[in-house]
């Protein structure tokens, strides 16, 4: 079964697969007086293909037990989907490319506790993989009419040996 090394989340080695979403790297607006810092635009949705509309929900996702195989993976043909978790844990993203309308080799990610990701249109990625404990995560994607889930399975997991 092949290992899935956890890489270290930087925009440039995500941005194939979508955005990340850092109040570091954010542009940053002080507002209503000067009392609140607003890091703005982190991402852009992209939900309003085919009638949909942008949605806010809250995730409350169950750690997963490692080691943990990867035996899936989906996708969203009509819109993005970004997660921002807000219980102050680290968490995992695995993403793959694009084979010829399956998922590639995939990619896995340490996503530290306070950054979040957006995953592009269309772009394979495993569900959320929460570690530790439960986690909460605010979660913004697509309603609406369409058809806009696909997975697919791998013919052999890959797995990640610990968080």
């Amino acid at each position: 079964m092949p290992k899935l090394e956890l890489e270290p989340l930087t925009a440039e080695a995500f941005a194939p697969f979508g955005t990340v979403m850092d109040t570091d790297a954010a542009e940053k607006r002080m507002i209503n007086g000067g009392t609140t810092e607003r890091f703005h635009a982190l991402a852009m949705a992209d939900t309003e293909s085919e009638g949909g509309r942008t949605i806010l929900s809250l995730f409350r996702g169950q750690p997963r037990e490692f080691p943990y195989e990867i035996r899936m993976m989906e996708r969203h043909p009509l819109g993005s989907q970004a997660f921002f978790p807000l219980s102050n844990r680290e968490w995992i993203a695995v993403v793959a490319p694009d084979d010829d309308g399956r998922p590639g080799e995939p990619r896995a990610f340490r996503v530290p506790r306070d950054i979040g990701v957006q995953y592009g249109r269309n772009v394979w990625h495993h569900p959320l993989i929460a570690v530790g404990q439960v986690c909460q995560f605010l979660v913004v994607d697509r309603e609406g009419e369409g058809d806009n889930l696909e997975e697919i399975g791998y013919p052999a997991p890959y797995v990640i040996t610990k968080p």
